[in-house]
């Protein structure tokens, strides 16, 4: 690295983006996701939907209980 850098042609908020949603990645347990993907196919579903949809369900479930 050096000891100085020019930042004065630099521009400040070149990339912000006010209103940006960033989505996070999920990734799932090799077995699970082949387990879903078969009860997706099944059922003519995005295997992104059907994991929304049992998330949303478990934590309805969870609110529930509390």
């Amino acid at each position: 690295m050096r000891k100085e850098y020019d930042f004065s042609k630099g521009v400040r908020g070149k990339f912000y983006k006010k209103d940006l949603v960033l989505r996070i990645p999920i990734y799932l347990d090799a077995k699970l996701q082949e387990q879903l993907q078969k009860i997706a196919r099944k059922k003519g579903q995005d295997i992104q939907d059907l994991v929304n949809k049992l998330l949303k369900k478990e934590i309805e479930l969870i609110s529930e209980l509390s």
